[in-house]
């Protein structure tokens, strides 16, 4: 399927670009207009890795695409509402309280729909799916282990070279752009952005693979923390996530929207959209030997690893319970970097 990338109304022309230096005939830019706020989302630029955006032009489309707030748009966009709301502004300690209420009644049942969750639009769903498909079978052809730890430019070099991974389109790159790019706040998830560009990537020199594992660990204080925890606490302890880059994240969080039906902020409330995670920084996952998926659970707090780590001090977590980042509480992971 070739998605074309007309998301915009033709009254908005300023926003075709003529750009010579990247030899296309435009760049397409996508704007997102909920409730009074206009997102504007960059082009790939990954196709052309020696070809970079001048200031004076970044700001140009930044320009442009704040010129264009006020016009009308059809309704081919990324995200849509599952309910129109009215967007008005709480006044009043009452409208404050309902706020956090319906906060946390959204993160207690994270895994649920709720009326304002932002959903992929029908007609990109087909893009999605390839998207998707062309992800996991790239993962299969350079294993899970090392797909952790797999740049987004070198995942687009593999794909194009083995057929049985197949080249992403134009369309596909379009879509993981604007994936990419877009304010995670949009889907309620409130967290921020360790990997600003999509092609930021993990420095191999500067990681481990942990045996018996498929993660890596950063060699500094992650690699440090874990061989405590591990002295510590034996065999029962178990690294059930490290390191991930881009595309990793893209994987996972994509994975988890196609169980959600199509839901964005379902998915968010669970794992960080691309670019989000702080697995990138040097955060990682750890569980008790034999609990498989629960260990992903609330039910590993019932465990003895996670008695014990509570006992000597180690649940430093980056998502307590009740916090305001938009993501369910996660007991399991350990947090590293101190930027919060």
């Amino acid at each position: 399927m070739k998605l074309k990338h007309e998301f915009l109304s033709t009254k908005c022309n300023k926003t075709k670009i003529e750009c010579k230096e990247w030899h296309i005939t435009r760049i397409i830019m996508t704007l997102f207009c909920y409730e009074k706020t206009v997102m504007l989302i960059k082009p790939t630029r990954t196709d052309l890795p020696e070809m970079k955006l001048s200031r004076t032009r970044r700001n140009l489309i930044k320009a442009i695409g704040a010129g264009c707030a006020s016009l009308s748009f059809p309704p081919q966009v990324l995200a849509k509402r599952s309910r129109n709301s009215s967007a008005t502004a709480a006044s009043s300690t009452n409208d404050n309280q309902e706020d956090l209420k319906d906060y946390l009644q959204k993160i207690q049942n994270f895994d649920e729909q709720h009326e304002d969750d932002v959903l992929i639009e029908t007609g990109l769903l087909d893009t999605f799916n390839i998207v998707l498909s062309r992800l996991r079978r790239l993962q299969k052809l350079v294993g899970h282990g090392n797909y952790n730890i797999l740049s987004f430019k070198h995942g687009l070099s593999l794909a194009k070279n083995y057929p049985d991974v197949g080249a992403f389109s134009k369309a596909e790159l379009g879509f993981m752009d604007v994936v990419f790019y877009a304010d995670g706040q949009r889907y309620g998830f409130m967290g921020q952005k360790p990997f600003k560009e999509i092609t930021d990537q993990i420095n191999k020199k500067e990681v481990i693979k942990i045996p018996y594992s498929g993660n890596y660990l950063y060699r500094d204080r992650s690699l440090e923390l874990y061989n405590e925890i591990k002295k510590e606490l034996g065999d029962q302890l178990v690294l059930t996530s490290g390191v991930r880059g881009v595309m990793k994240q893209f994987l996972l969080f994509l994975n988890k929207v196609e169980s959600s039906d199509g839901n964005l902020s379902l998915a968010s409330r669970s794992l960080a959209p691309p670019g989000y995670s702080f697995h990138g920084n040097g955060d990682f996952d750890v569980g008790q030997k034999g609990y498989g998926k629960l260990n992903f659970t609330e039910k590993f707090t019932k465990s003895e690893v996670y008695k014990r780590l509570s006992e000597m001090g180690y649940l430093q977590l980056r998502y307590p319970e009740d916090n305001t980042l938009g993501v369910r509480y996660e007991p399991w992971h350990i947090k590293i970097s101190n930027k919060t």
